[in-house]
């Protein structure tokens, strides 16, 4: 019965990939190997001839398109954002880890409980709406929900663990929020490399740099609407919030979410090049790279139009810049 079931066992599911321009591969063994770029999600229909083979199966996107994702030799990294709406647990985050080569890692965004400290007052969130949230910046639950299973599904391929705060009608005081941040962080499960991300400019500062050192965290540098440049960022923190390098890149100065969706999709083209962030992230990631310190860079399809795209421009301004 055993011999039956392995001669008549079905090879895996596999989906297309599309052939790497012969320049992408030249540029993949120009880049250092510390350094890895990648995107915002995996599974779109636009990127099908880029990322995806051009007759590539829409259905397929999101349960094998990482796999080919992985296949392209630009593409060392990718951002798992839907964590962010209900946390994974270690075997579907174990079941993508499966998927990517040895060198490949993920950048992962917590669990939204951890960072929102209140709910919004969006229909989303049902009778919470508008409410305390009990779990914010608890690092029991975090520790539970949202490391562990991280940690122990994606093993040695986990780049970083990303908590986005979002923007908020009445932020907290910075030293207040720094306080709150630097306990928090403390609190955590060490091994992990932990970023933090912030749509509050007035946050950055010297309180916020030292509860990021004092918790073993760093700072994600964020090309954002509403945030400073991401070069304004790194001069306002110390060099050790930048070890490793996370930065995402995800709108134009000024840019509203919704207004860039409608305009870009279906996301298979560049179509409003932002060459003064590409070179900004070039930058920090040659700065990275001379300072043995690895660079990990996600890419928002919204940023430029097409997220594998602005990767691959972003990847020729790393190797072909000069300081």
């Amino acid at each position: 019965m055993s011999q039956q079931t392995t001669l008549f066992e079905l090879a895996a599911p596999e989906l297309a990939t599309a052939p790497p321009a012969p320049a992408h591969v030249e540029l993949s063994a120009q880049l250092p190997a510390s350094v890895r770029l990648g995107t915002m999600s995996w599974a779109f229909p636009g990127w099908r001839g880029l990322v995806y083979g051009a007759n590539a199966a829409l259905g397929a996107l999101s349960r094998l398109g990482l796999s080919a994702y992985s296949k392209h030799p630009l593409l060392g990294a990718v951002e798992i954002d839907r964590s962010y709406y209900d946390p994974l647990d270690a075997p579907t985050l174990a079941a993508y880890a499966a998927q990517v080569p040895s060198g490949f890692r993920f950048l992962v965004k917590a669990h939204e409980v951890c960072v929102l400290r209140s709910f919004p007052d969006h229909v989303r969130y049902g009778r919470q709406r508008g409410a305390p949230n009990p779990l914010y910046l608890d690092a029991a639950y975090a520790s539970d929900a949202v490391v562990g299973p991280i940690q122990s599904g994606l093993g040695d391929k986990l780049g970083a663990i990303l908590f986005c705060f979002p923007p908020s009608a009445e932020p907290l005081e910075p030293a207040r929020f720094a306080s709150e941040l630097g306990a928090f962080l403390e609190r955590l499960p060490r091994g992990v490399t932990y970023a933090v991300e912030l749509r509050h400019q007035g946050w950055l500062g010297p309180a916020y740099g030292e509860a990021l050192v004092r918790g073993g965290a760093v700072h994600c540098h964020n090309a954002w609407s509403r945030m400073p440049p991401v070069l304004a960022q790194a001069r306002l923190l110390p060099a050790a919030t930048r070890n490793p390098l996370v930065v995402r890149w995800l709108l134009a100065p000024g840019e509203r979410y919704e207004d860039a969706f409608q305009r870009f999709q279906p996301f298979e083209r560049i179509q409003r090049e932002d060459t003064r962030v590409r070179q900004d992230i070039a930058w920090l990631v040659r700065r990275a790279t001379r300072h043995g310190v690895p660079a990990l860079v996600s890419v928002n399809n919204k940023a430029e139009g097409c997220a594998p795209e602005s990767v691959f421009r972003l990847a020729e301004a790393i190797t072909t810049g000069s300081d």
